[in-house]
């Protein structure tokens, strides 16, 4: 198997050449001589420790990476962020099992809307850094725990602003949703949370947007949950420790550039060196923009066929398992990685120069990963390649649906061995 030749320039970079090896050993006869269709989630570490440590390395001293597990939970990746962030951003217990899996000791920001109390009282007792809490009713049930724990428990305010912020493939602020405290509500929730001896308010916690491309609105939008925590600080006379400013930086899936982290941070640079809030860190927990270059989904073409004027390329996997094209509704970028064995009697099915739309091996219309678009070549046999994968792509998918069988996971340039089965 040999990688294609992109015959345009890409908004994303090839696979590297482990990555590339990694694909040559998919689809090779078993000791009976019998083949599986491919179908594999790569992971190539060493592209994201180099991407990570490149983006830590450009951070001002106040500021602070953590890694949100949402994007991809894999023990793996975890393990390969330790060394490299200063936290994780977990959204459940399940998250924070997780991360405790791998370290004892690596600090945990817990969020999200849901919190139950038994996952409260779990996260206490698994030494989360700090809790962010997302309503009133929710602040009161903490205070209630964290007295019968007996400990104080550190906690950010999450705030749904009311400001016109950036527009964005994901919007959590700004408009009515189901994350944090409306902005009328915080003057109550900071009167409450000082009141409690149990709780110990150290800032704000603002995610307002998702996927955002745009470097220079984004440091805007840090800017204005700086001013507005200031604003805060000195109308409530409150001691800021920590401001968290969400993740949101976007990863593009069409021709569009990916968001500019060295950008954004030379637009950063005016706001924090006016001191905004003196000694309080600046917390950023992306976890799309960290994890999402990493990965690569390879299915292999199991037919072609045309209908109703249009051709169909039906793939070994779908939607059951890279669920991310279908929720999105985008094309996800990929290229063709032609394989040159043809075991059949029969003509080989071949699309050339032509336009298909890529479905997976589902009994429903609705498992499309890319619709129309244009290749050079195709055909049944060869290997589809979706880059950009490593980020909201098995774990938000429906895997059992139908029952097909898992894909294989490789994780590329692990320490302690390079593949296993996803459980």
């Amino acid at each position: 198997m040999t990688l294609a030749t992109i015959s345009k320039p890409a908004a994303w970079g090839p696979p590297s050449a482990t990555v590339a090896q990694g694909l040559a050993t998919l689809g090779e006869p078993d000791a009976d001589g019998r083949r599986e269709p491919v179908c594999a989630f790569l992971y190539d570490l060493e592209a994201l420790r180099n991407h990570v440590g490149a983006m830590v390395e450009g951070l001002p001293d106040r500021c602070r990476l953590y890694y949100a597990v949402k994007a991809n939970p894999d023990r793996r990746l975890i393990e390969a962020l330790v060394p490299l962030v200063a936290g994780f951003e977990a959204a459940s217990i399940g998250e924070i099992r997780c991360i405790r899996e791998v370290s004892d000791t690596a600090p945990i920001l817990f969020g999200g809307p849901g919190k139950k109390d038994a996952e409260i009282e779990e996260a206490l007792d698994r030494g989360v850094e700090r809790i962010h809490v997302e309503s009133l009713h929710e602040l009161r049930r903490l205070r209630l725990i964290a007295e019968r724990h007996g400990s104080v428990v550190p906690i950010l305010l999450r705030v749904n602003l009311h400001d016109a912020l950036p527009e964005a493939t994901v919007t959590m602020a700004g408009r009515a949703t189901q994350f944090g405290i409306d902005e009328p509500q915080v003057e109550e929730a900071i009167q409450e949370a000082r009141r409690c001896p149990a709780l110990r308010l150290d800032g704000f916690h603002m995610h307002s947007i998702s996927n955002n491309l745009d470097a220079r609105l984004h440091a805007q939008l840090v800017a204005t949950y700086l001013a507005r925590v200031r604003d805060w600080a000195e109308r409530f006379e409150l001691e800021i420790r920590c401001v968290d400013a969400g993740g949101g930086f976007g990863v593009s899936y069409d021709e569009r550039p990916d968001f500019d982290w060295a950008a954004f941070l030379d637009e950063l640079g005016p706001v924090l060196d006016a001191e905004p809030l003196p000694g309080a860190a600046l917390i950023f927990e992306p976890g799309r923009y960290i994890a999402a270059f990493c990965g690569y989904y390879a299915a292999e073409v199991i037919d072609l066929k045309r209908s109703h004027g249009r051709d169909f390329a039906v793939l070994r996997g779908g939607t059951h398992h890279f669920r991310l094209p279908a929720s999105w509704r985008h094309d996800h970028p990929f290229e063709v990685i032609p394989r040159h064995v043809w075991p059949y009697p029969f003509v080989r099915p071949t699309l050339a120069k032509g336009r298909v739309t890529l479905v997976g091996e589902l009994c429903t219309p609705k498992d499309v990963l890319a619709t129309d678009v244009p290749v050079a070549r195709l055909r049944v046999g060869d290997v589809v390649l979706f880059h950009r994968a490593g980020a909201y792509g098995w774990t938000i998918s429906h895997h059992d649906f139908l029952g097909h069988a898992h894909p294989r996971h490789l994780f590329i340039g692990r320490r302690c061995g390079d593949e296993e089965r996803a459980t």
